[in-house]
Formats: structure tokens, C-alpha cells, sequence
């Protein structure tokens, strides 16, 4: 069966073609970038509108089909920002309706889960789910895949890029922030928000921010920022992992990507005796290949949808959904 799948949850308007075999056969994403500030989502929305025909080409083309080879139209129901949602369903409800095929809407944060499984050989992780809007410590458990712990406030990605742009490294600023902690060697003082299985974030931005004003160096500030927000992160997940009595951890979402984190939580395994596995750069960040592969397990299961059954879920939980694939 062929998939295509059309993620477009937030700064990201991807697409992506999958077969049964757990074979990605292509992967395109376009990512809005603010000329200046933050991220808007009617701006995001606006450049979604303008590029998913033409990603849903490419998509096709680099997967060497056709859309009347497509068995199935997969795309991202939620979470999300409500107008980038509304772009990614309307484009999956009119080609499911022009092309005649079955339509599956799915839970973003769960395809982060599925796409890892699949491509890395996982087979009942714990999933540190790091991006730029969410930051959970997921695992499967009794028919769902269950939260054990979760950001209080805002994502781990959402804080790095807030705090790039207050102190003027651009926006999407993750990748600026762990290049200059490279060069740091000295470890700042920074809140250690952890309360139970949970964390919080905001803390540490402020307080990053009120260190540079001291005159502190962004190298530092950045080394430190991170050691201490990796550091939180990694020790929810190694409380998940004990309580779950789970010896596999994947990786998941943008922030995945940070050679920092991946080291830190590969240390935590390895002293458990657990393995620690990541998926690909560009399965890591949002996009429709995991879309198109969590639709198709889903239908492979049983699951089937209607059009009135895909309105978006802006606070889709990851909780919420009966893991009848499992």
C-alpha cells in the first residue's frame, strides 16, 4: 500500500510517500522562516497555502509515482497551531476526495514514536519527545502510549529559540546555541526546574538572558543552558524508564538532533544496561514521511475514517488515541 502523508503541524509544511514495507520512499519538507520575530501562525499558514501543491509534487516525483498510485492520504490531525493544521487537512481532504481514497488523520507526537520504531529497529521504547512546541517522556502502556512526564510550560525547542532571538542569534537559533556551547567552559548558574516527572523551562531563559546583561559570554551562557535543560530532560527519562522497567530509549523531534542531548541520554543507557536509538536527521524534525507511516499502520490495523470524522485537534493528546496497531 502506498501512502502519502501531509504534515503541517507548525513551522513545517511537509510530505511524504511510504509503502508497507517500512521503506520511506520520499521525504519533502518546506519550513516557514520569519523574516524577523517569532513565530506567526497565520504568516506559517500563509506560506503552507503557497507551497503544499508543490511539495506534494515533489513528494510524488522523488517517489517515482504518480497520485493515482496513492492508496491512502494520511495527514498530521494534531497538535498544533490551528491555521497550519487547517491547511494540511484541507489538502488531505480534497485529494482523498479527487482521488477517491481512504483518509486517516493522525496524532503528530505518536508519529514521532512510529517513524522511530520503524526505522531504527525500537521495539517498546521510551520516547524523549523533544521539540520546539512539545516535550514529553512517552512510553506504550496498556493500550496507549501513556505521558510519564512532560514540559510545564513550553517546549524545549520553543525555549532555545526564544532565547536565540532575545539575544540576537536569529530565529530557529537550537543548532547556533549548541554550536557556541561548544566553545563554553564555564557552568553558569541556571534553574534546575524539575518537579516530580515533569519540567519546566521558562526559568532558564530568563535567567539566561539576565546572566549576559552581567556581561557573561553567549558561549557560556549557551554550554550552560544546555547542560542544564539536557541534564533535566535526561534525568525524567531515566525516572520513566526505572518506573516502566523499559531498557530501549528513542529520540524524537527536532531537538533530537543536538549532539549534546543524544550524548547525555546515551551515558544514562549505557549505565542502565539499555540501548539508546535515534532516527535519521530528517525523520527526526517534523515531517509528512512519519505522517504517511503512522496513517498507514493505522489503517493496516483497522482504523478507518470519514471525511466529517478529520476536523484538526489543536490539544490532540498523545494519550487519547487506542493503540489498536500494538
Amino acid at each position: 500500500m502506498i501512502t502519502l502523508g501531509i504534515e503541517g503541524t507548525a513551522h513545517t509544511l511537509g510530505a511524504g510517500v511510504v509503502d508497507s514495507e517500512k521503506k520511506v520512499l520520499s521525504n519533502v519538507i518546506d519550513m516557514f522562516r520569519p523574516q524577523e520575530g517569532g513565530l506567526h501562525p497565520r504568516e506559517a499558514a500563509n506560506h503552507h497555502s503557497d507551497v503544499v501543491a508543490s511539495v506534494i509534487c515533489r513528494a510524488t516525483e522523488e517517489a517515482g509515482i504518480t497520485l493515482g498510485d496513492v492508496d491512502l492520504i494520511s495527514f498530521s490531525m494534531g497538535p498544533g497551531l490551528g491555521p497550519c493544521l487547517r491547511v494540511a487537512a484541507t489538502a488531505a481532504r480534497s485529494l482523498s476526495s479527487r482521488l477517491g481514497v481512504p483518509i486517516i488523520g493522525v496524532n503528530h507526537c505518536i508519529a514521532h514514536i512510529e517513524i522511530g520504531n520503524a526505522t531504527t529497529g525500537c521495539d517498546d521504547p521510551v520516547l524523549l519527545y523533544a521539540s520546539g512546541g512539545n516535550t514529553q517522556v512517552i512510553a506504550y502502556s496498556e493500550g496507549r502510549y501513556r505521558i510519564f512526564g512532560e514540559t510545564q510550560d513550553i517546549g524545549i525547542g520553543n525555549m532555545l529559540d526564544k532565547l536565540g532571538r532575545e539575544l540576537g542569534l536569529g530565529f530557529y537559533a537550537g543548532p547556533t546555541i549548541e554550536k557556541l556551547a561548544k566553545g563554553g567552559d564555564k557552568l553558569l548558574n541556571l534553574p534546575y526546574s524539575v518537579k516530580g516527572m515533569d519540567v519546566a523551562f521558562s526559568g532558564i531563559m530568563t535567567a539566561a538572558l539576565a546572566l549576559r546583561k552581567k556581561g557573561h559570554r553567549l558561549e557560556d551562557i549557551a554550554y550552560s543552558v544546555q547542560e542544564t535543560a539536557f541534564s533535566m530532560l535526561t534525568e525524567v527519562t531515566e525516572r520513566a524508564m526505572a518506573h516502566i522497567c523499559k531498557d530501549e530509549v528513542l529520540l524524537g523531534g527536532g531537538v533530537a538532533q543536538n549532539m549534546r542531548l543524544q550524548d547525555m541520554v546515551r551515558i544514562m543507557a549505557e549505565d542502565r544496561g539499555a540501548e539508546m536509538s535515534v532516527p535519521d536527521r530528517k525523520l527526526c524534525v517534523d515531517n509528512g514521511a512519519m505522517i504517511a507511516w503512522l496513517g498507514n499502520i493505522m489503517y493496516g490495523s483497522g482504523v478507518r475514517m470519514d471525511i466529517k470524522d478529520t476536523a484538526i485537534r489543536q490539544r490532540f493528546r498523545t494519550d487519547e488515541v487506542d493503540v489498536v496497531w500494538r
